[in-house]
């Protein structure tokens, strides 16, 4: 049984990020389990915290958490032209003390969506450079880029537009195959 993690990058309780990841995670197949992992209560990372021995319960949890995790699915949206500060707090946590990154070699792949056209274009590529240094293959294609997320969307968060989720089914899809190997 494949673990993989799902990280969104929004805190809002109702985040069109989520309402992604929620729509997404049933699409994987038998034999891989998908957990939503909390990132909002991370403290912001200081090193302090690891050289003086001080890390915070939080920080263990959640780098044990990621430990077990086979590959990492990020559902994001994108703040000024860029990724949202939880999102990149909790790279920062993973991917210390230095040396023991609970990111390396572990499969990634990125859906960003916004309300707007833009899709959410910045703050995936910006999240795609962390990752390369963090050492995680990264989903090259297709690549997952949700504009006017609040058009597929209904009342109860779930997907009204069946092109969109094939579309989602096939990143997916190829997400398995890196997975697979790696």
């Amino acid at each position: 049984m494949a673990k993989v993690g799902i990280l969104v990058g929004s805190l809002r309780k109702d985040s069109f990020s989520k309402k992604i990841a929620q729509n997404v995670a049933p699409l994987f197949p038998e034999g891989y389990e998908t957990e939503m992992i909390e990132i909002g209560h991370l403290p912001l990372y200081n090193q302090d915290y690891d050289d003086e021995n001080k890390v915070p319960e939080a920080y263990t949890i959640f780098r044990t958490t990621m430990q077990a995790i086979d590959a990492v699915l990020f559902v994001t949206p994108e703040y000024n032209r860029s990724v949202p500060s939880v999102l990149k707090n909790a790279l920062d946590v993973g991917s210390r003390p230095y040396g023991s990154s609970v990111w390396d070699g572990k499969p990634a792949a990125i859906i960003s969506q916004s309300p707007g056209n833009l899709s959410a274009f910045g703050a995936n590529h910006h999240l795609r450079q962390s990752l390369v240094f963090l050492n995680m293959p990264i989903l090259q294609q297709p690549e997952a880029y949700l504009g006017n997320v609040a058009e597929l969307l209904d009342e109860n968060g779930h997907l009204k537009n069946e092109g969109t989720r094939e579309f989602l089914q096939t990143f997916v899809d190829a997400f398995i195959e890196l997975i697979k190997k790696h």
